[in-house]
């Protein structure tokens, strides 16, 4: 019997020991190139968010599993997957922490290079879930009066208080996206930042969007920058990536090419939930858990807390690379220098 086929995207780190461990055929490859003759003989297929997964690709094929490596999963269709018979999974939480953290670096950006008096400020927080949750503790770890809106929590009967969209685009400072980008449903999240969203802020706030490019409609957002509506912009995410708008990255105070989530631990964790879903649909024994690489033996961390943050992730050097580059969107997201998010001592 030959060995078990999958097709991985060749970007996904520190997995490979683990899939070598398992005796499968492993190929790995370009995500955005991934291809039906691909896939055609392969049983399973491990992606990011550069390979769409439909019936294009995969019909006619032998895959029977796939998994996203990603919180989100707006690239799998999974009403094709239903019908024919696919199992897929993506990795819930599996980054939070690491989007915390950029967004918690952001916040001492604001106080160190602005001048925010950070315990006088309202963060409204769109969408309160793995990572919403916890930028809203970094939130109030620093004192910050916090405004979630959450209109599927709000209607599950979740602990509140809850705002609206209203409440936020009236009294927030600091705006923060944290929510799937979904086209309908009762709370359809496509262009949820529109013109006429931005036509009705009250206070300059700063908006950062590191959920999906297409919450934030990103034309609406330059226009919003050039007339004043908000004060700052941090862009993480983008519409059309990697041919992103040169002009509001020009206009942006830190764009990042989609990698807030791109911590080693996030990383790690999504790697761990993927192996555990190969593991356990096709009956595999699990191998060892991966664990992130420790930071450079020359790190010398800051005696206080703020710049060992910033030590540890500085949103504004991936900002730098990317203004200085454009045209390397997909190569600066697939080789990424690395990120811990805490110090690690053990080696």
């Amino acid at each position: 019997m030959s060995a078990m086929k999958i097709v991985i995207d060749d970007k996904i780190p520190y997995i490979r020991e683990a899939v070598a461990s398992l005796g499968c055929d492993a190929v790995y490859m370009k995500g955005a190139a991934i291809g039906p003759e691909d896939v055609r003989d392969a049983d399973a297929l491990v992606v990011r968010t550069r390979t769409r997964c439909d019936e294009h690709l995969l019909k006619g094929s032998r895959v029977r599993f796939v998994a996203t490596a990603t919180i989100g999963f707006d690239h799998i269709d999974a009403d094709y997957l239903r019908r024919a018979g696919i199992s897929w999974m993506s990795c819930p939480g599996c980054n939070a922490a690491s989007v915390a953290q950029y967004v918690r670096s952001v916040f001492l950006l604001l106080r160190r290079d602005r001048g925010a008096r950070l315990g006088d400020m309202t963060v409204g927080i769109v969408g309160c879930g793995h990572v919403g949750s916890k930028v809203k503790a970094a939130a109030e770890d620093y004192g910050m009066r916090v405004l979630v809106c959450d209109p599927p929590r709000q209607e599950r009967g979740d602990e509140g208080p809850f705002a609206t969209l209203a409440d936020i685009e009236r009294e927030a400072d600091i705006i923060t996206f944290h929510v799937p980008l979904t086209a309908g449903g009762p709370h359809p999240t496509f262009h949820l930042a529109d013109a006429t969203f931005f036509g009705r802020l009250k206070r300059r706030p700063v908006v950062i969007n590191t959920s999906r490019g297409g919450v934030v409609d990103n034309g609406a957002l330059l226009d919003a920058i050039i007339y004043n509506k908000v004060s700052d912009a941090v862009i993480d995410t983008w519409e059309n990536e990697p041919q992103i708008s040169l002009r509001l990255l020009e206009r942006t105070w830190i764009g990042t090419p989609h990698i807030a989530g791109y911590s080693a631990d996030g990383k790690v964790n999504a790697d761990n939930m993927v192996i555990d879903g190969l593991c356990r649909h096709f009956g595999l024994r699990r191998p060892p858990l991966i664990v992130p690489p420790a930071l450079p033996p020359d790190f010398a961390p800051a005696d206080d807390d703020d710049t060992l943050r910033l030590q540890l992730y500085n949103p504004l050097d991936d900002s730098a690379r990317l203004k200085a580059a454009p045209e390397r969107f997909e190569e600066l997201r697939g080789n990424y220098p690395l990120r811990r998010e805490e110090v690690d001592f053990s080696s």
